[in-house]
């Protein structure tokens, strides 16, 4: 499909649609049916995606507990419904959800880095979809503030655990044992 040929006006995306967009280094997601478009990530968002990332996958790998990605990775969660988080986990004993295309199912634990353009989408209707698929853990990262907002799923709802500033250690609630400096995320 050439980038002139996308349907703009298309009332429900699928899977399937958005398997035959161009790969034109833009960044698309499907929540809900509805196509979104996001732009390239900052570099103080990548920046902190990698520290992120290398803390946690460090740990993971090396007491071999799952896997850790980072975006672009597909994370379908419905036909209706396919997301690239900044960072997921996917614990040992859930791989059967990893496929070669992607992820098919709820991971363990997702982190979205909140940039200016994906605020509404990040915190509002990722959070709900995370919420309604059943990712246990969910983290909002704001790198501009230097906090971020810890979300457990708790009966099938979000419940806020708390919110971190840059100077205090989170312990992950979905990887007993990990503990996360937030000064080496935000550095």
């Amino acid at each position: 499909m050439k980038l002139s040929s996308i349907n703009v006006g298309q009332e429900v995306w699928t899977y399937e649609d958005y398997r035959e967009l161009p790969n034109d280094q833009k960044i698309y997601q499907v929540i809900g049916g509805k196509l979104l478009m996001v732009p390239a990530p900052s570099t103080r968002h990548q920046n902190v995606s990698r520290n992120l990332e290398f803390i946690i996958w460090s740990f993971v790998k090396d007491h071999n507990l799952g896997v850790v990605y980072d975006a672009p990775i597909d994370v379908v969660f419905s036909s209706t419904d396919v997301v690239q988080p900044d960072i997921v986990f996917i614990a040992k004993n859930r791989l059967a959800i990893v496929k070669e295309k992607g992820i098919f199912g709820a991971p363990d634990w997702v982190i979205e880095i909140v940039s200016p353009s994906t605020s509404k989408i990040d915190i509002k209707l990722k959070k709900d979809l995370y919420e309604r698929f059943g990712v246990r853990e969910y983290w909002i990262v704001y790198p501009e503030d230097e906090r971020v907002e810890v979300y457990l799923l708790e009966g099938g709802n979000y419940k806020l655990r708390g919110v971190f500033l840059k100077h205090d250690a989170l312990q992950v609630s979905t990887i007993e044992k990990l503990k996360v400096n937030l000064e080496e995320v935000f550095s």
